[in-house]
């Protein structure tokens, strides 16, 4: 039976990942070396950093909201660029591998963020790299290019981008990716639920201007969506669209202030992190999300 340890990531970068977590003992003047690997058994616990985020779509997977921020970021950029859900999966995994999806600042020589990109290779400078949006870009930009890649394992298609010393390290975080992906571009409901604990990021029209600059950053400026005085309203086209962008609102509630999301006769709220069902129908609709802020 194989155990998941996962720490932060140390070391790892675009070129030379590892792929199990290796400990050296000194016991008695040997030396004993202890692989731990990881199957995907339908659940996965990354550490947390703070207020936990679950996510459960055929699965189960838990992130602390910096990680869940960014596997939202990921998502809404690939979904942007209007590319299938297949390109997200990859993205995700890769990021998974790389750096558990946290925005590191090292790594194996000059790689740096959340895919390791490496500026001496051309992926840009240290500061672009560090902006998830630019980062996500750049790789999806690199897997266009890619030939084939709709059709190759998971593998098989970051590989052709990240060009690692490990190029099967991607395929472990295969299922995980999937959760992720049918959960962030909307094709289950209310599959993202954070909980946020303590006192808010931000509140007010403070909150208000930071979630909707933040929206504007990953979703661009062609989205339906008009600010509030304590919040903003998101208008879709169907209950696909509405949860994907609820999902993306939850993944990015702790930076942000947010306090409450209502869609489609639901409501999410930070501070039990459930969606529950909302007694007053007539201040929810179908083709509209509506974010609110702490006051």
């Amino acid at each position: 039976m194989s155990t998941l340890v996962l720490a932060e990531p140390e070391g790892v970068g675009v070129r030379g990942k590892p792929v199990a977590v290796v400990a050296l003992l000194a016991i008695a003047g040997a030396f004993l070396v202890v692989a731990v690997t990881k199957p995907f058994s339908g659940s996965l616990e990354l550490p947390r950093i703070g207020p936990a985020c679950v996510v459960r779509a055929d699965g189960k997977v838990t992130l602390d909201s910096v990680q869940m921020a960014n596997a939202a970021t990921i998502t809404a950029v690939g979904l942007r660029r209007k590319l299938p859900e297949r390109a997200v999966v990859i993205a995700l995994a890769t990021a998974l591998q790389e750096s558990k999806l946290e925005n590191l600042g090292h790594g194996d020589r000059d790689s740096v963020g959340l895919f390791q990109q490496r500026p001496s290779q051309g992926w840009g400078t240290p500061d672009q790299i560090r902006d998830p949006r630019y980062a996500a870009n750049k790789f999806y930009s690199s897997l266009k290019k890619v030939k084939g890649w709709q059709d190759m394992r998971v593998t098989e298609a970051a590989q052709r981008v990240q060009r690692s010393a490990y190029p099967n390290a991607y395929e472990k975080w295969s299922d995980e990716s999937e959760v992720l992906a049918r959960a962030l571009t909307g094709r289950v409901t209310r599959a993202v639920e954070c909980t946020i604990r303590g006192e808010p990021a931000l509140r007010g029209a403070a909150a208000a201007a930071e979630l909707a600059e933040t929206l504007r950053l990953d979703w661009g400026k062609g989205l339906d969506s008009t600010a509030q005085r304590l919040g903003l309203t998101v208008s879709v086209s169907d209950a696909h669209a509405g949860w994907r962008y609820a999902h993306w609102l939850v993944s990015h509630a702790s930076s942000t202030g947010l306090e409450r999301v209502r869609f489609a006769g639901l409501q999410w709220q930070a501070t039990d992190g459930k969606w529950q069902p909302v007694t007053d129908q007539g201040s929810v609709s179908d083709r509209r999300v509506v974010a609110e802020v702490f006051s």
